[in-house]
């Protein structure tokens, strides 16, 4: 990061061998002589010394700022931060108005124990400065006018995050919080107002002059749910719901939105397959139109100036590698540029595409392309239209000749850039220095991590001179006039070379007598001068060194216009790239003079006449190996825009389009234009019906979008009707009277068929979509008998509340089988072939929600069942908890025990008592002598729990305490066992055979198959009734 025009701070560490972290302090500045190797004084430089070094265990995160107006101010921040504490201990404000030679701390004038944490510069005003606090210790602000010399501290009620600075009005900013709320500020931060809330983190934009409406138009993405956004549209000081807008119709993807130059992104899934739309210069959103087998897992917009989007799309088939596609002007149709650029994760998470654009020289791009698990580097000079492999250098570093023939052998290049601001990346150009490319990389069949040198071009990547056998950061001084490399190295070095001559001849230079762990490197206060600053530390225990160099002395004079010559851009030989031919105004590599902050690049051109070269296939057209451009075999040549109108023109393609950005004239250009016809009279086709939010499902009484397009047809004279299903329909006389959708809010649950029917005069064509509509479900009941016979068939019932929610799957349990019985139907039948007590468990699914319910269910040989009630006083003392009817009924089946030879008639004789507390003595008794139901029906008992007694052959007497709840599953005439209760509603207690007299050996068994034993009365009723 070498350029001026920083708006914000990076942090840089300092870091020696083995991740070992050192301190650095400011103090007090030396002057030591500048020499070459031959000894002799060059320039002076001023090695800024730290006071202290006892701080180990510690690192030291530095930002730093220049200001090249007046004061030539530089503006350096430190922090120190305690690995043991896990946080900032200190900060440092350091100011210079000389270019580095000289600091001073700021700690008193920004408040002694203010610990600062970044630090910003209005990109429209290098005066103002903006302080941030650290978050942990306080939540404030300081702001200066004077380029840092002075500040003034202002509380904040939140804590910012991120800041996003205007790109035209020097006080407007806007600031996110760490509660994902937005607030914006009219005067530079001294007054706070809140925007919005729940927005997405970096999914806010300022307002485009000339695209947008108002110029405090804030674009934003707010969180709706965990899988839902909305983008929307506030004014600056006024976002309330009456301003808003919502330029998209519908929820979108999160994290989705992108607003770049004049377009705009967001992303739509529809079963689980992302659709991207776009918006040219603030128009309706339309679908973006990749070649249709293309299938993305993932999109990423790389660029979108010169009025076309570039994107790096990851097909289905791809894992590590991307495609480049190119668009029209209206981002829309796109065309495949190069196939599997290689990609890669960066620090933070983000997706990295060996794509890198060359500065200075427009259309001009470098990539590496896998093939075979092969990496190679290509380069284009025409947008993406051709590419080709890079020629590398006839000779050596030593200048012995290189033997590598292309195609099997090719020079490949790292194309990262530096995340860092004080390192270089593996590749350098500027806008400055046209045609001037220094890159680290390697000679062979493919680009290799070993035997990594130094390349570089000065006539844009035709040809290419090896320059070092490792790898160097390399620094643009002077506007390219000078270059400045230091080596890439854990070891101390004293030495850099320089460069007068783009890179021809180096000189070794000593900038320090005692060798130097170099930590980065500024190329500040920018390339426009011949001032740069170093960085680092003498041993892993010392502190930081910032070394000065002003290499001006080294030139006597002012470069003159006969120091400059002409070059011509050329792609091996070829003078019209990109439909002219550019000539560019150079410093001679023989020159040795300053260009200064007041040269710039000068460039000429004229205009060359259209070639097939300067077209590329249209959309819907694949290249064939001899170059023509023919339909894809998905694609139909004669289809139309769907907005054709009878009566007015359409582009008809050529299979060709010009690429975005070429000037060529005349030659063929009429060939390969699209031509303009008139519209035919046709019947509509390519009918979609979608829900705004992709989805096939909508909750009940709530709004729901359908959005209707039309591929081919008469739009303006072609009506559309949408019957929703549920006996509502709508009519509209065209297409365009509903582009922003058609809205319906459906009363009841279900399924239902949504026909959407587009007719003109020539035919007519219809869609059908099938729409869910559900509810929440609230709770389940599942309602089984409380005893079985064993091998007899069981009847189970989910109830749900309520009733009707929607498409619901029902998943069975039985006992320890591992695999369930699944089904659509709330019921099912079951046997048990063994004794003893079963569990069943039912889980019902609907829509996202997955409630369940229990019971166990006692299965035995045969049994009967009589019905038993108790004294209504019980009821008095009812705290319905759960361990009060366990107790109860351990009470029960004691009194039960003891009386089991003469039960029946103590119950008919009202003998069987039990004590529920002193003085209240509850009486059980036999209600009647029919057999008592296996499932609670009924709704009035006169006591609180009813008793069944069950003669079970051979084992005897078992009793059976199953209670009547008092509470009741809202709307539901049922009785329920809740899912949170501690013990089962029911306890078996055989009593030994020698006991049992209530039913005789001889007796006829009875096997309970009455329906009367089953679940069979449940009724529903809704709340309130």
């Amino acid at each position: 990061m070498h350029s001026t025009e920083m708006s914000s701070w990076v942090n840089c560490l300092a870091q020696g061998q083995n991740d070992r972290f050192v301190p650095c302090q400011l103090g007090d500045s030396i002057q030591q002589p500048f020499r070459d190797v031959t000894g002799q004084i060059v320039d002076a430089l001023w090695l800024i010394t730290p006071i202290t070094d006892h701080f180990l265990g510690f690192r030291l995160l530095v930002l730093i700022r220049i200001f090249p107006h007046v004061l030539q101010v530089i503006l350096m921040l430190t922090k120190l931060f305690d690995f043991n504490l896990n946080s900032v201990t200190e900060s440092s404000l350091w100011r210079s108005t000389d270019y580095g030679t000289t600091y001073q701390k700021l700690n008193e004038k920004v408040g002694a124990k203010t610990i600062l944490s970044y630090l910003y510069v209005s990109p429209n005003n290098k005066r103002k400065i903006m302080l941030l606090t650290d978050l942990e210790v306080e939540s404030s602000l300081l702001i200066s006018s004077d380029e840092g010399a002075t500040y003034q501290k202002y509380r904040l009620s939140f804590y910012i995050l991120s800041l996003l600075f205007h790109p035209e009005q020097e006080d407007w900013i806007l600031a996110y919080s760490h509660d994902q709320k937005l607030y914006s500020s009219v005067e530079f931060g001294r007054r706070w107002q809140l925007v919005h809330e729940r927005v997405a983190p970096n999914r806010f934009y300022w307002s485009k002059t000339g695209l947008d409406k108002e110029p405090g138009l804030i674009h934003l993405e707010t969180i709706i749910s965990e899988g839902q956004a909305l983008y929307v549209t506030c004014k600056l000081q006024n976002c309330t719901e009456a301003n808003k807008g919502k330029p998209f119709p519908g929820y979108i993807d999160p994290n989705s939105l992108v607003v770049q130059d004049e377009y705009v992104f967001v992303q739509v899934s529809t079963g689980g397959r992302p659709i991207y739309y776009v918006s040219a210069k603030r128009e309706v959103f339309t679908p973006m139109k990749l070649p249709k087998y293309t299938l993305p897992k993932d999109l990423h917009v790389i660029s979108t100036d010169e009025n076309r989007v570039v994107a790096a799309v990851q097909e289905w088939n791809q894992n590590d590698t991307y495609n480049l596609y190119v668009s029209e002007t209206g981002g829309v149709f796109y065309t495949l540029a190069l196939e599997n650029v290689v990609s890669s994760m960066g620090h933070e998470g983000n997706v990295m595409i060996d794509l890198y654009e060359v500065a200075g020289i427009k259309g001009m791009f470098l990539a590496n392309k896998k093939m075979d698990n092969v990496v190679k580097t290509y380069i284009t000079y025409n947008r993406g239209r051709d590419w080709r492999l890079l020629q590398a250098p006839a000779a050596d570093l030593r200048g012995n000749s290189i033997r590598c023939e292309l195609p099997y052998c090719s020079l490949h290049l790292h194309l990262h850039v530096s995340a860092n601001p004080y390192t270089s990346g593996n590749i350098e150009s500027k806008d400055s220095a046209p045609g001037i490319i220094v890159a680290s990389g390697s000679i062979g069949a493919e680009l290799t991590t070993s035997n990594v040198s130094m390349f570089i071009t000065s006539d844009a990547g035709n040809t290419w001179r090896q320059i070092f056998d490792e790898e160097y950061s390399v620094l643009y001084l002077d506007q390219g006039g000078a270059l400045v490399a230091i080596r890439h190295t854990p070891l101390p070095i004293r030495h850099l070379w320089m460069s007068f001559d783009e890179g021809r001849q180096w000189n070794k230079y000593s900038f320090t007598m005692s060798p130097l762990f170099v930590d980065g490197l500024l190329g500040e206060p920018g390339e426009e001068t011949l001032i740069m600053t170093i960085f680092g530390h003498v041993s892993h225990r010392s502190e930081w060194q910032l070394v000065k160099i002003d290499f001006r002395s080294i030139f006597n004079r002012r470069c003159t216009e006969g120091d400059y010559q002409t070059w011509h851009l050329h792609n091996r030989g070829e003078p019209c790239i990109m439909g002219v031919k550019r000539i560019y105004r150079k410093l001679k590599p023989i020159a040795r003079c300053v260009m200064g902050k007041t040269y710039s690049v000068t460039m000429t051109s004229e205009p060359c006449d259209c070639t097939e070269a300067d077209f590329e296939c249209d959309y819907g057209y694949d290249r064939r190996s001899d170059g023509k451009c023919t339909p894809a075999f998905w694609f139909l040549p004669s289809s139309m825009s769907r907005s054709c109108t009878t009566g007015t023109t359409f582009i008809n393609s050529t299979g060709y389009r010009k690429v975005v950005s070429n000037n060529c004239t005349a030659g063929v250009i009429a060939e390969y234009t699209a031509r303009r016809q008139h519209c035919p009279t046709q019947a509509p086709k390519g009918l979609h019906l979608v829900t705004s939010e992709g989805k096939l499902t909508a909750t009940l009484g709530t709004n729901v979008t359908f959005l209707v397009f039309l591929e081919e047809g008469d739009g303006a004279r072609t009506s559309i009707m949408v019957d929703f299903g549920d006996g509502h329909a709508l009519t509209y006389s065209n297409v365009s009277s509903i582009e922003n959708g058609v809205k319906h809010v459906y009363k009841a649950v279900g399924i239902y068929r949504v026909t959407a029917t587009a007719e003109n005069s020539l035919g007519s064509e219809s869609v059908v979509l099938y729409l869910h509509v559900t509810c929440q479900l609230e709770y389940i009941h599942l309602s089984a008998p409380f005893v079985a016979v064993k091998s007899k068939e069981v009847n189970l019932t989910a109830v749900l509340w309520p009733s009707q929610v929607g498409t619901v799957t029902y998943i069975w349990w039985f006992g320890n089988n591992t695999e369930p019985i699944i089904t659509l139907e709330g019921s099912v039948a079951c046997t048990f072939s063994r004794e003893g007590v079963n569990t069943v468990t039912v889980q019902v699914s609907a829509g996202n929600a997955i409630l369940q319910d229990r019971k166990t269910i006692a299965v035995h040989e045969y049994f009967r069942s009589h019905l038993l009630a108790f004294s209504s006083n019980l009821d008095d003392h009812n705290p319905d908890v759960a361990e009060w009817r366990l107790d109860i009924s351990r009470v029960i089946k004691n009194s039960m025990v003891k009386l089991s030879e003469i039960l029946l008639s103590a119950l008919n004789q009202n003998l069987v008592q039990f004590t529920l507390r002193p003085g209240v003595q509850v009486t059980v008794y036999a209600a009647h002598l029919s057999a008592a139901p296996l499932v609670d029906t009924s709704e009035n008992h006169s006591g609180s729990a009813m008793l069944m007694l069950l003669s079970v052959v051979v084992l005897g007497l078992a009793i059976f305490v199953v209670y009547k709840f008092k509470r009741k599953i809202p709307g539901l005439n049922v009785y329920a066992q809740m899912q949170n209760e501690k013990e089962q509603e029911m306890i078996q207690s055989p009593v030994s055979p020698t006991e049992s007299t209530l039913v005789s050996p001889n007796t006829p068994r009875e096997l309970v198959t009455s329906p009367e034993l089953m679940d069979t009365e449940l009724n529903t009723r809704p709340i309130g009734e």
